[in-house]
């Protein structure tokens, strides 16, 4: 199973793994996929170039890539404590209330209590990116669509691919006018900040929008070989996986989000803009549902909606309640039944998308 995405990335199978985890990045590029490493749960430039020059010396000289959190055009934002300012009290109150509620005992004297906020920033981003191009990176991708023109720039004359998601078919062509080399055609069934048009629906219309020129990339629902397959059908050069990898071995997590994961079906999830501002899709739990309850107040853009729940996603995480975590997921969770090493896992999608291809062939 190889495609042209194959010779672009420099990787034996057309299968990108999204991961917030180094340890899943490296055991995806190491098995033949290529890991991108997500970025934003890192503050500080120091945080990335550290796990950057981990993965440099742990990927067996196999190719990865950087995701990152940006828009097209740099908004006007403050420092933290400037935009802690617009949030309003009301919305304070009722995250207080909800915790206290739901049983979420407060933080310990040396937690974090910003964790995960600053990677939201553009302004943040940006060094990530700086970051990133000082390490032999194969591919800066962006989860909100282009980059900046002046980052895709820096990345074309580093000799960088960019990649960027896409919920409709009119976005990945302005994608490719702005100079992006991969589409991601991301469908409403994956975890994370998703649209509204279904895999099946959109997949073959961005691949008719954006050309032969431009590779496209399935992503939202895909958890196994039959499913690439069927990605590979509708004219994806490979698939944009992410949400699988929370159930493997590399994955680190609080055994509380393990065990929400491993009990979730694919009905189990809810797309909503509690955790971003953006809608993002969800583990459904009491959490997300006190969201949704009358009292709730309407969520606020990005980042303040982070900046907002950051602190209480700790909270959240910390209580090793499995009823509370707050986790983006897809529906995709359904499959993820037990615990696998990432190469595994890998090894087991090849095969059954080889065998599904082969099946196929026959009928004609």
């Amino acid at each position: 199973m190889r495609t042209e995405l194959c010779e672009r990335l420099g990787i034996e199978h057309p299968i990108v793994g999204f991961s917030p985890s180094e340890h899943v990045v490296a055991a995806l590029s190491r098995a033949g996929g290529f890991g991108v490493l997500g970025c934003v749960r890192f503050n500080e430039a120091d945080e990335l170039e550290e796990v950057l020059t981990w993965l440099d010396a742990n990927t067996g000289g196999r190719p990865y890539g950087v995701d990152v959190v940006m828009p097209s055009h740099s908004p006007t934002e403050g420092a933290p404590t400037d935009l802690d300012k617009l949030i309003p009290a009301g919305h304070r109150d009722f995250v207080e209330r909800t915790l206290l509620r739901l049983g979420v005992p407060p933080l310990g004297v040396d937690a974090s209590r910003r964790e995960g906020v600053l990677g939201w920033l553009h302004s943040v981003a940006r060094s990530h990116v700086e970051v990133a191009l000082n390490h032999p990176v194969r591919l800066i991708a962006n989860a909100l669509g282009p980059p900046p023109p002046d980052v895709i720039a820096q990345a074309h004359a580093h000799g960088l691919l960019v990649a960027a998601l896409a919920g409709r078919a009119d976005h990945a062509r302005s994608h490719v006018t702005s100079g992006v080399d991969l589409v991601v055609a991301q469908g409403y069934e994956a975890g994370g900040h998703t649209g509204e048009i279904a895999s099946m629906v959109l997949v073959p219309e961005v691949v008719d929008a954006v050309g032969e020129s431009v590779p496209v990339l399935a992503a939202g629902g895909i958890g196994s070989g039959r499913q690439i397959a069927a990605a590979l059908a509708l004219g994806a050069r490979g698939v944009w996986m992410g949400s699988v990898w929370l159930g493997t071995a590399e994955y680190q997590t609080p055994p509380a989000l393990r065990e929400a994961l491993l009990k979730a079906g694919s009905s189990d999830t809810v797309r909503s803009r509690i955790y971003s501002g953006k809608p993002a899709r969800l583990l459904r739990n009491r959490w997300t549902d006190a969201w949704s309850e009358a009292e709730a107040p309407a969520p606020l853009p990005m980042p303040l909606q982070n900046l907002l729940v950051s602190e209480a996603h700790t909270r959240l995480m910390e209580s090793g309640d499995p009823t509370v975590v707050p986790m983006p997921v897809g529906q995709i969770v359904g499959r993820m039944n037990e615990v696998r090493p990432v190469a595994d896992v890998l090894a087991d999608l090849v095969a059954e998308a080889d065998e599904t291809l082969t099946r196929l062939g026959k009928l004609v």
